[in-house]
């Protein structure tokens, strides 16, 4: 029985990737040791992305940041953290107290989960425990991603259903609508590096681009990914959720103290996790480029190169909240659904019409080209064949994408003063031509 056990046990084994096997034998003590270190680079890289944002965009508008508390003002963000720790918590007399307290932790706490299938780096030795700088290699890792950041809006939506406010709850639909809707092009836009590696795994797609980057080979899934991980973090231009111009504050207006202090966290946390995502998807890891390609035999150099490319991304968040206004919403919504995901969709057909042609036995040139037609036939369908819904001439004037009130809504005229009632009647009764015409000479009285 014993061998039998062993041998299904090196079975499996033998099905591993180098990296699996390391991570399978990690000790405890080891796994501990790397849970806290995602919770620590967590919560540092929020602590300096909050303070490193507002230095940023105060260049951008040509004023002085944060230059007080600490050296050169690095340590507003902490101060800022102790600050809320030690304010009141207030809650609302109509909130449900159970889920307004609970909302904060759903949304934090897949923002960390996110990280544990993040591969920061290649095969290094701690304490001299062979192991790899990633928590878990999962044969579905992406899912993953994917399902935390789907999780974490329940934690908005709660939060703002919970508050009794109506601010709360208009941000709390938004973020639900905001998220579905630019979740369907988030993963459609990792559909085509999937079908391009054959696996889910967030190591094995990394070793995968040891010869070219997918930014470079599947360019439009890298445009859809970066523009769909800024709305689904509801990041400026479209912090719709939060939008302080009608809004107030959003889903996290009736919030204070920790609990408000956490949203944050789950928020900054976030921007770091579709970075890394980013950066492990498409810009091949922990991969040095090809002058400095000699690093990648160590893996601590990796982690070097990864967390520089994440901080590519981190900028390209606050760059984009320094230089974009707000999207209108219909315009926002449009854009995820008639720009975002049908454009994934046809890159998707693309991408699986070249891949059979790779793959499939005694295919030839023609072959390609007739699939490659088809999508095309597909794009000229859709694109010019498709009849518009078109209005009646009578409203074309009026038409627009914005609601409007009813147009036989009666507005009362608000009663005007005596004089100017007066001069209006005398200027109605003056004749066209008076208007026209040089103006009179007076007389001295």
């Amino acid at each position: 029985m014993n061998a039998a056990l062993v041998q299904a046990v090196l079975a499996q084994g033998e099905g591993m990737t180098r990296t699996q096997q390391l991570l399978a034998d990690d000790p405890i003590w080891l796994i501990l040791l790397k849970v806290v270190a995602l919770f620590a680079i967590g919560v540092v890289l929020t602590l300096f992305m909050i303070n490193w944002e507002r230095k940023v965009v105060a260049r951008m508008q040509q004023r002085p940041g944060p230059n007080r508390v600490g050296p050169n003002g690095w340590l507003q963000s902490l101060a800022d953290g102790l600050k809320l720790a030690f304010k009141e918590d207030i809650m609302p007399a109509l909130a449900d107290r159970k889920v307004y307290f609970i909302a904060p932790v759903i949304s934090t706490i897949p923002a960390f989960v996110a990280l544990s299938v993040i591969p920061f780096g290649g095969e290094v030795s701690i304490f001299g425990e062979p192991t790899v700088l990633q928590l878990v290699d999962l044969p579905v890792g992406v899912l993953v991603v994917l399902a935390c950041s789907s999780i974490g809006v329940y934690g908005i939506v709660l939060g703002g259903w919970a508050s009794g406010s109506p601010y709360s709850l208009l941000g709390a639909l938004r973020s639900a609508a905001q998220v579905i809707s630019y979740e369907i092009a988030l993963g459609l836009s990792i559909v085509a590096v999937i079908l391009f590696t054959g696996t889910m795994s967030t190591a094995d797609i990394v070793g995968a681009q040891a010869s070219g980057w997918f930014a470079l080979l599947l360019i439009p899934s890298f445009v859809v990914f970066v523009i769909s991980m800024v709305g689904e973090t509801n990041r400026a231009p479209f912090d719709l959720p939060e939008a302080e111009s009608e809004l107030v504050g959003g889903f996290h207006t009736e919030y204070s103290s920790l609990k408000f202090a956490l949203f944050f966290l789950a928020e900054y946390v976030n921007m770091v996790t579709v970075s890394a995502m980013a950066t492990t998807l498409f810009l091949g890891g922990g991969q040095w480029p090809w002058p400095l390609s000699f690093l990648n035999s160590n893996g601590w150099l990796q982690m070097i190169a990864f967390l520089i490319k994440t901080m590519i991304f981190l900028f390209v968040f606050i760059w984009l909240r320094g230089t974009l206004p707000r999207f209108r919403y219909d315009q926002f919504m449009k854009l995820g659904w008639k720009a975002l995901v049908p454009i994934s969709l046809l890159w998707i057909l693309a991408i699986f019409a070249i891949r059979t042609y790779r793959t499939s036995a005694g295919s030839s040139l023609t072959t390609l080209l007739v699939m490659i037609g088809i999508v095309l036939a597909v794009v000229v369908v859709v694109a010019f064949l498709v009849p518009e819904r078109r209005q009646p001439e009578a409203e074309v004037e009026l038409a627009s994408d914005y609601p409007v009130p009813p147009l036989d809504l009666a507005v009362p005229t608000p009663p005007r003063h005596r004089l100017r009632r007066r001069a209006a009647e005398s200027a109605d009764r003056e004749p066209a031509g008076a208007l026209s015409g040089p103006p009179k000479e007076t007389e001295d009285v």
